[in-house]
């Protein structure tokens, strides 16, 4: 007997998207580990990165209609939104749930 893999794509409704949370840092700007008891206190908000958005079909195209753009870096509370069963780390989101969208930038 064979067994197939399930692949599962969300497709989030209304003003809603999907994001997966980034991990924390186990280390501080200034270089001291956190260990992860401290890290759980310390932070009231997540980065996540926005991996599906809520789309409308328009004129033989999809739509991004909850104005978040895909693969943005977001800010939102640590408590906020829906985990999604199969994977702790994707949630679904309410767009008035975003505190900010987070530009990283890289300094040599």
């Amino acid at each position: 007997m064979r067994h197939s893999s399930r692949v599962r794509k969300i497709s989030p409704l209304g003003l809603r998207v999907v994001l997966r949370i980034r991990p924390e840092q186990d280390v501080t700007d200034g270089g001291l580990y956190l260990p992860e008891g401290a890290k759980n206190s310390m932070s009231e908000s997540l980065l996540a990165e926005v991996v599906e958005v809520a789309t409308a079909t328009e004129a033989d195209h999809e739509a991004n209609i909850s104005g978040i753009p895909l693969g943005a870096v977001v800010l939102i509370g640590k408590h906020v939104g829906v985990k999604i069963p199969w994977d702790d780390r994707l949630r679904i989101v309410d767009t008035k749930d975003i505190l900010a969208i987070v530009d990283e930038v890289h300094f040599s």
